[in-house]
């Protein structure tokens, strides 16, 4: 999938494309009028400056609003101190880990579940992997949207049924694109064709350092949803639903069910992480 370069190089991508099927399908052109509110940067209040609409989810000194979710443990158990805050920002930590042992972890929001909204937040991946973490893990973490109820995940759960905007870290060598889409339990539509794999990587470029990258998601329920890095639209997909190959039994009769909502969710993969400035803006 090659996105273009810019909210206003997204919005004209996402009009060509569109245009040539108008015509074949008639239900394209109500896509088409969705598509130009949702990326057109100077019509659009999830793209305006009004400060007074957004909302900080961390306040930088302390995790209240958050409860973790850790495999193996139960909601609100803080493993080996996984989760703290550290110089402002919210570190993800294995330095009292004997062996990471598959213990994935999710930090969720717990005050409210989001539907329509401007998320950003900065990431930096730090240090070495923690012992036993699989490798394809090494730098590799995320955030989770339209998560489900973290209350209601099995004690042994490794992945909330969510969509995943994956975060990778360059390996000093060769190409290694972040703010990808996985999808755990659920299916997504990417040039109006079902996503073929379970993570499709996006265009964005490689951070190989330990540097912050700033990254935002625009969610629009179960319709649209785009990925930006340093103001780059990197990736964008629609028609969220319920559904893929690593879905719970609890699901399979939701199966094909938008996803229209959730909680938000930050990962623990076995490599340390640290998240900062995360806010939040919603609209109609």
């Amino acid at each position: 999938y090659s996105a273009p370069q810019s909210y206003g190089g997204f919005y004209l991508h996402c009009a060509t494309h569109i245009l040539k099927h108008i015509f074949m399908k008639p239900v394209y052109l109500f896509f088409f009028i969705v598509s130009i509110t949702a990326t057109n940067p100077f019509n659009n209040s999830a793209f305006d400056n009004n400060e007074s609409d957004w909302h900080e989810m961390f306040d930088g000194k302390t995790l209240d609003g958050w409860e973790m979710k850790i495999r193996g443990r139960k909601l609100g158990e803080n493993f080996k101190n996984t989760f703290r805050v550290n110089d402002g920002a919210i570190a993800v930590s294995y330095d009292e880990y004997k062996n990471f042992d598959h213990r994935y972890g999710h930090l969720f929001y717990t005050k409210k579940a989001f539907k329509n909204y401007h998320l950003k937040l900065d990431y930096r991946f730090v240090g070495d992997q923690a012992p036993g973490g699989q490798g394809w893990a090494t730098k590799n973490s995320g955030v989770m949207l339209h998560s489900e109820d973290p209350s209601k995940m099995l004690i042994q759960q490794r992945f909330p049924v969510s969509v995943e905007g994956q975060f990778l870290g360059g390996l000093n060598s060769g190409p290694r694109p972040t703010a990808n889409m996985c999808s755990p339990g659920t299916e997504v539509d990417i040039n109006s064709k079902k996503a073929k794999f379970h993570c499709i990587n996006s265009n964005s470029k490689t951070y190989h350092d330990e540097r912050w990258v700033s990254v935002e998601f625009v969610v629009y329920s179960d319709s649209l949803i785009h990925h930006i890095v340093e103001k780059d639209t990197v990736m964008t997909y629609t028609n969220i639903r319920i559904g893929g190959g690593y879905l719970l039994p609890s699901f399979k009769d939701k199966i094909g069910t938008p996803l229209k909502q959730g909680y938000i969710a930050l990962q623990s993969e076995s490599h340390p992480i640290e998240f900062k400035n995360i806010i939040i803006k919603e609209f109609d």
